[in-house]
């Protein structure tokens, strides 16, 4: 059979990938243009760019005097890979602006945006007028946010060029938005079915690139105008929340004073603390840094912009708004964590019982002690343990777990464990377990240099985190302090000192 004509489909041999990835870039290369010639599925403002429009002119209507807030038209990318068909030339392996280079590979796209590392210091600015904001975050009066809103609707021309068209006798100009529907609450048969926030990105043509980039993290919900994808119609897997995310890399250029940031003597101690006032009327809102702003309410929407092309902040908003969507709704989000942690402690070279064995929690005085015994433990246990003849039990699912009567004795020394009518070798790997719950056994201390008995608590302490960031310290209530100590003589001249 030869290779060199059309690939012989009749043949039942799978299609080479060239060939099916060339197919689907011819298909979505229609979509893109028909989208551009403006025969898009739907006109007007789709249900969810309703409710985001609708909440900015309630919630700005004081700083706008009225004025409804309205966004442009955009492009709906509305089938999953039109951001990435778009963000190149047609029948072109690559594109560059000043706000990125774009290459396409055999096995999919490399994006560089002009910014690929980014600190958080000064990035994080949240608007008055909504839920309080953390001391930590840059707080921005409602009426600055309102002139940032307009000028991020606002971009300059070279922004707005459609990657597609680039190089043709006239380039198209255009917004482009997508939707997404991040998970905020799985489901759980017969108690709660799947819930979703509803998420909007838009951006200026140019910056293509990172909406394919959420795209491919998120997906892709479909056409927003349509009443299959309108959330506020299928109230048993929306979770009531919305998102909107609007990329504007051109808000750096802004200038304080033209915001109607406060001169630095008519600043408050926190605006001058975080910025927000001016010495010299042509210093640049963040100083020209890079920044985010967000506006949102405990009515559940969240609006960001972003002044800024660098990839991971556009998924890090898409997840901090996750994290609002979850902790509004009740769920706990990505980042809660913890750990059930059981207090451990050396005994030496002897264990017996006394009150820190004893119920209910192993950290009241001797007073509070109640004292269980190996008659009433065996009960309990019933046939998932084995009698011998020694008088102690083993459990039948795991032989390295024994239970020991009231008043054992482990002595390291003897290497023994005795009770009144029995004993039992002290057997390094085996849990003893004493009949309140407290288990010990036989371990290496750390320095490796000898043995001692570690008793363990039967209750442990619920050390929970329900919602934080990554390297917020979960990991950290999990860790054995012993990886962190460091063995070894110490020389003490003066021990009074």
């Amino acid at each position: 059979m030869s290779l060199s004509g059309p690939w012989p489909a009749s043949a039942g041999l799978p299609e080479p990938r060239g060939q099916k990835r060339k197919a689907r870039e011819g298909e979505l290369a229609a979509l893109v243009q028909k989208a551009l010639s403006g025969r898009s599925p739907t006109s007007g403002p789709a249900p969810i760019d309703r409710r985001i429009e609708g909440f900015l002119t309630e919630h700005l209507h004081e700083v706008r005097q009225g004025k409804p807030v309205r966004f442009p038209e955009m492009i709906s990318l509305h089938t999953y890979g039109m951001a990435r068909a778009m963000s190149f030339p047609q029948n072109q392996s690559s594109y560059d602006n000043p706000l990125i280079k774009s290459y396409k590979c055999q096995n999919g796209v490399l994006h560089n945006p002009v910014n690929d590392k980014r600190t958080t210091v000064g990035v994080f600015h949240i608007a008055e007028g909504g839920l309080p904001i953390a001391d930590d975050k840059k707080a921005v009066p409602l009426a600055v946010f309102n002139k940032l809103l307009d000028a991020a609707l606002s971009p300059p021309e070279a922004n707005m060029e459609v990657p597609f068209t680039a190089g043709s006798a006239s380039p198209a100009r255009a917004w482009v938005k997508l939707l997404a529907r991040p998970l905020v609450c799985p489901e759980v048969p017969g108690f709660t079915a799947e819930k979703r926030m509803e998420f909007r990105l838009m951006a200026p043509s140019t910056m293509l690139a990172n909406v394919d980039f959420v795209e491919s993290v998120f997906g892709n919900a479909g056409e927003a105008s349509l009443p299959d994808n309108d959330a506020a119609l299928d109230a048993e897997h929306w979770s009531g929340h919305t998102g909107c995310l609007i990329l504007a890399p051109h808000l750096l250029t802004l200038k304080k004073k033209d915001l109607g940031l406060p001169h630095w003597d008519q600043a408050t101690e926190r605006q001058r603390r975080d910025i927000m006032a001016w010495k010299d009327p042509e210093e640049r809102y963040n100083n020209g840094g890079a920044f985010k702003i967000c506006c949102l309410t405990k009515d559940g929407v969240f609006v960001t912009l972003l002044a800024d092309n660098y990839f991971g902040y556009c998924k890090k908003d898409v997840k901090t708004q996750l994290s609002f969507a979850c902790n509004l709704f009740g769920t706990e989000e990505e980042h809660a964590g913890g750990a059930l942690a059981c207090a451990s402690i050396s005994w030496g070279k002897e264990f017996r019982q006394d009150y820190r064995v004893f119920r209910p929690n192993h950290h009241y005085g001797e007073d509070s002690a109640v004292k269980y015994t190996f008659a009433e433990s065996l009960k309990l246990l019933g046939d998932s343990v084995t009698m011998q003849p020694e008088g102690h039990a083993v459990d039948r699912k795991y032989p390295d777990i024994c239970y020991v009567p009231e008043d054992a004795v482990a002595n390291s020394e003897t290497g023994r464990i005795t009770w009144s009518g029995g004993e039992i070798f002290l057997v390094p790997g085996v849990v003893y377990i004493h009949p309140s719950g407290y288990q010990f056994s036989l371990q290496q201390t750390l320095d490796k240099k000898g043995w001692h008995i570690v008793g363990t608590v039967a209750e442990p302490m619920h050390c929970h985190k329900p919602s934080t960031v990554s390297g917020g310290g979960k990991s950290e209530i999990s860790k054995l302090l012993s990886d962190m100590i460091t063995f070894g003589q110490v020389r003490i001249d003066n021990v009074k000192r």
